[in-house]
């Protein structure tokens, strides 16, 4: 090892959701309500190395705080900003299908919230932060967030 590196050591599981959207101000097809079939990368680090048998963070444990948390929030929903100027009509329909959300839903913003907003509170017990949060959108097109 050169003298004054740092080893680090991530686990890291996908998971994948549908979800429709619509993106607030966007100059093209995006602007429109649409969907996805969603990968999401989820990937960890400890504050503290490897447990008693070597591990980050069991996998099982990634999906239960996280994945599980995209299936119960946002799988098969419609996220949509909350000032949207269709939300309140989109709500006012189809309440329990709308999710609206502190942020215009793209790949970009979503992989975002997940790193600072729900992973803080899914793995506050752990020794575990999200150091990185891949969102994909299609098979070719993909946003990441990581700190």
């Amino acid at each position: 090892m050169v003298e004054g590196s740092r080893i680090m050591i991530t686990a890291s599981r996908y998971h994948d959701f549908s979800a429709g959207h619509k993106v607030t101000g966007h100059e093209n097809k995006c602007a429109h309500l649409h969907g996805h079939n969603y990968r999401v990368h989820f990937t960890i680090q400890s504050k503290a190395g490897v447990d008693e048998i070597g591990r980050v963070l069991d996998f099982a444990a990634i999906k239960t705080r996280l994945c599980e948390w995209l299936e119960e929030n946002w799988d098969h929903r419609f996220l949509i900003y909350k000032d949207d100027p269709t939300s309140a009509v989109l709500v006012e329909h189809f309440p329990n299908d709308m999710v609206l959300t502190p942020f215009n839903p793209t790949a970009e913003n979503m992989a975002r919230h997940l790193v600072e907003t729900v992973a803080p509170i899914q793995l506050r017990d752990t020794w575990c932060q999200l150091t990185c949060c891949v969102v994909e959108e299609t098979r070719k097109c993909k946003a990441t967030f990581f700190v």
